[in-house]
């Protein structure tokens, strides 16, 4: 049931009231703000056209949040001072709520108006600070809301019912905030005192909308057909007609804008300054997290360090549902970008801390556009600045970028060159000659696995120690081997015989007496079983004496070696040799031990600790060549050693 039939001031067309809290109704036929009063109605003035975009929202459409069913009753469209519209829902709900639901870039931002405390006062717009906490507006997620954005916007464009008095063309200031848990609320200085207005960001199945689709809309504010350059003639074609304010003609290389209505040249690029040719078109599209997404636009981007100047390349990505996302390139590595909530990164200086990772400062430089082409949905500038912070946790990097009056926070996910080539069908993109900042390790499986193998192996062991307890197959037993028949000549002595058991390992030592001479020997392990032998050399030397009143010595009278086991058996040992002083009888001392703890194991261990030492190498060489690059070392200190050859190389204006 109607709550109020009249006829509109202006043309007489029937016009009609139906929420009780509208102040403003904006009459189909003739495009006037008409107001109601307590005495009459009021005419306000014309307002624009709706820019009909790909919004898949419409007044009259019915939605469910928190249990409760409501209409979007009225469409305020407001433009940004940068450029750019969003687009502000009347809400009003079946148990009398009112609120309103903001659309900009893909995103949904339900908000109602929020009282302030008895003897709460907000700061005036001129003292608002970019990312001053406001605890004096209540939030239900129990943290403070931060200033993320100060902004002027102009009411340009309305349809339907709006509960507050609508000006066509009135300018007004205004604050977004942001709180964690996807807190958002808007401090609107256009009223007196200002209005606060508090919600959360939302996506459309929370709306019980999950089933809705971009609308199919030919957006009447610029045709994408049938466009001609102003300066050149050539024909340009929008690929996001509805929100772009700047283009660039492919032809003559002008930039136009696109904000009125109409192609207006403004200026003629200066050419790019970077070598390198973009390697991904306008138009192309590429899938990323399953959503397929269209280049609209492409920004070459500097930064100045020590003087010298570095280039990087940034793709803008658009889709409907999803909305702006960048693609940055930057020494032929690839980063895939999104926004961030600004109150979900904490810290600041050398650290920043976001979705439970610790990220660490990596650049701070100003940005700047050097060239251009495309379309962009803000007044985009060559020359334009922006101070850009990096911080980087690989895969990941956390940008942020601010202006005069804005604070934006992204994320950059480090893409590998086969998913960039898979995601838009191109081959053979050139590879990277460096190390990015965010780029992750690939080797750690050399130190992770060979670290777990050492472990196994030290654990193993440890269990084993009280299973093989070293034992003495022969015990310490002198023989004297007799003088040799000649220099060159044999006569082995044996020993006694005994056991060896099968599956341990063996060490034999041997003692020889030699001062200032040597002795070398061929040890036979004999089984008497089968008669087959396992040799074993063994050379002891030892040599001393004083050199200018110093003392002096080398090598040992006592010497020892081990291999693997052997056949299990009685054995005997066939000791033969020769020595410096054959004319004369040797004195030896042999002893054989078995299950000796540190030759299989010691083996074990050198071979496995091999790969946890190259991949530890190789980490280090990896992670000097990235923090090389860097304006800072990898604990925050001015790196004054750094080429910054990658500076900012994550940046980007993904939020203008």
């Amino acid at each position: 049931m109607s709550f109020l039939q009249a006829n509109c001031p202006s043309c007489a067309a029937p016009i009609e009231f139906k929420s009780g809290s509208s102040i403003v109704i904006v009459c189909p036929f003739c495009r006037s703000a008409v107001a109601r009063t307590d005495r009459a109605l009021e005419d306000l003035g014309k307002v624009a056209e709706i820019m009909q975009s790909e919004s898949p929202l419409r007044v009259g459409l019915h939605g469910m949040w928190n249990n409760q069913r409501f209409e979007l009753t009225g469409r305020a469209q407001l433009r940004h001072q940068l450029g750019g519209f969003w687009d502000e829902w009347y809400a009003t709900f079946g148990n009398g709520w009112v609120g309103w639901l903001a659309e900009a870039q893909g995103k949904f931002y339900l908000t109602f108006y929020q009282p302030l405390s008895e003897g709460a006062q907000l700061p005036s717009f001129t003292d608002l600070q970019l990312g001053q906490s406001l605890p004096q507006i209540p939030n239900p997620s129990g943290t403070p809301l931060m200033v993320a954005e100060k902004g002027v916007a102009t009411s340009v464009a309305a349809e339907g019912e709006i509960p507050y008095k609508l000006v066509p063309n009135e300018q007004s200031e205004y604050a977004d905030l942001a709180g964690k848990n996807h807190a958002f609320g808007t401090i609107d200085y256009g009223m007196n005192p200002p209005f606060v207005f508090v919600g959360q960001e939302l996506t459309l199945t929370d709306l019980g909308w999950a089933d809705l689709k971009p609308a199919e809309r030919q957006a009447p504010r610029v045709s994408a057909a049938g466009m001609g350059c102003p300066n050149c003639g050539g024909p340009i074609n929008l690929q996001v007609p509805d929100k772009s304010e700047r283009v660039t003609c492919p032809n003559c290389d002008s930039m136009l804008d696109c904000s009125t209505g109409k192609l207006s040249w403004m200026k003629s690029l200066a050419p790019s300054p970077d070598a390198h040719k973009f390697d991904l078109q306008i138009g192309m599209e590429g899938t990323f997290n399953e959503k397929k997404m269209r280049i609209i636009g492409a920004v070459v981007r500097s930064v100045t360090v020590d003087g010298i100047k570095y280039f990087w390349h940034e793709y803008l990505l658009y889709n409907p549902a999803v909305g702006f996302r960048w693609l940055v390139h930057s020494d032929n590595h690839w980063n895939f970008v999104e926004p961030l909530n600004v109150a979900d990164v904490t810290g600041g200086g050398n650290t920043a801390q976001y979705d439970g990772k610790t990220y660490k400062l990596f650049q701070d430089a100003n940005a700047v556009v050097e060239y251009v082409k495309g379309e962009f949905y803000w007044r985009v500038e060559q020359g334009e600045t922006v101070r850009a912070i990096d911080y980087v946790c690989p895969p990941y990097v956390i940008s942020n970028e601010m202006t005069g009056n804005e604070m934006n926070w992204s994320k950059g996910t480090y893409t590998r060159i086969p998913d960039i080539e898979k995601a838009f069908g191109v081959a053979d993109l050139p590879q990277p000659w460096n190390v990015a900042p965010n780029q992750p390790f690939e080797g750690s499986f050399w130190y992770t696995w060979g670290l777990l193998f050492l472990v196994a192996l030290i654990g193993i062991w440890i269990v084993m120690i009280p299973l093989k307890m070293e034992s003495s197959a022969l015990p310490p037993t002198q023989i004297m081997l007799p003088p040799l028949p000649a220099e060159k000549g044999s006569n082995p002595v044996f020993t006694q015989p005994f056991e060896l058991k099968p599956r341990s390992n063996v060490e034999i030592t041997m003692t020889a007496p030699v001062s200032n001479s040597w002795a070398s020997f061929d040890v036979d392990f004999v089984n008497e079983a089968n008669d087959e032998v396992e040799q074993v050399p063994l050379d002891i030397e030892f040599y001393s004496g004083v050199e200018d009143g110093e003392s002096w010595s080398e090598g040992s009278t006592t010497q020892s070696t081990s291999f693997s086991s052997i056949q299990g058996g009685k054995y005997r040992l066939k000791i033969d040799g020769q020595w410096q002083n054959w004319q004369q009888p040797l004195p030896v001392t042999v002893s054989v031990k078995q299950n000796t703890s540190s030759w299989n194991f010691c083996c074990a261990f050198i071979f496995l600790i091999i790969g946890p030492i190259f991949g530890i190498v190789r980490k280090w060489l990896f992670e000097s060549s990235r923090w090389s690059q860097s304006m800072f070392t990898s604990s925050g200190d001015v790196n004054t050693g750094s080429d910054s050859g990658d500076s900012c190389s994550s940046c980007s204006s993904c939020s203008s």
